[in-house]
């Protein structure tokens, strides 16, 4: 790997290597933005076979804390009626959380199968007010070319992930890493 996939300057240095899907992934930390990424992921079939991992028993309080993360970003833009759509949307959870409290939400996702929000994907006929993108910009293989396609969605952003400490935590020390 010899660019960021976030601000495409030269990458320097691996940072570590660990065992994903059974095969043996390079991580590399860019010197100019912080940006933490693995070699170009050739495992994403394997992957995303199944979107959600097994070890992720803290999904349903992360979709309960975002609606609220969602309410107040649309009562701060005087829009709560506005049209709200979760891009890397999961099963549907929030999606299905939001429209159970009035909010106009729909769901999005080339990955994962919707469950719970059959009827609310998102099929880019009408721009949204806001696009969500929690804890997915982290998967993004190019985030420039995912973050217009969001804007294409929506001129507003709320969008999450967890900062990486510095220095970056080995595999074995950071759960977020998801290695299983």
């Amino acid at each position: 790997m010899n660019n960021c996939r976030c601000c495409k300057k030269n990458l320097k240095k691996q940072l570590f290597s660990a065992e994903i899907l059974k095969k043996e992934i390079a991580y590399f930390e860019c010197d100019n933005c912080g940006y933490v990424q693995t070699e170009e992921p050739f495992w994403l079939n394997d992957a995303y076979s199944s979107a959600i991992n097994n070890s992720d028993t803290g999904i349903m309080t992360r979709n309960l804390y975002n609606v609220s993360l969602v309410l107040a970003t649309l009562t701060l833009m005087r829009r709560r009626s506005s049209s709200v759509v979760d891009y890397a949307g999961g099963h549907g959870f929030l999606v299905r959380l939001l429209r159970d409290i009035g909010v106009d939400a729909f769901w999005s996702d080339p990955y994962c199968e919707n469950l719970v929000a059959r009827g609310f994907e998102f099929e880019n006929k009408n721009k949204a007010e806001l696009v969500t993108a929690f804890e997915s910009f982290e998967h993004f293989l190019d985030p420039f070319d995912e973050m217009t396609k969001l804007l294409d969605i929506a001129p507003n952003i709320l969008l999450t992930t967890n900062i990486i400490a510095d220095p970056a935590p080995k595999p074995a020390d950071w759960w977020y890493y998801g290695l299983d």
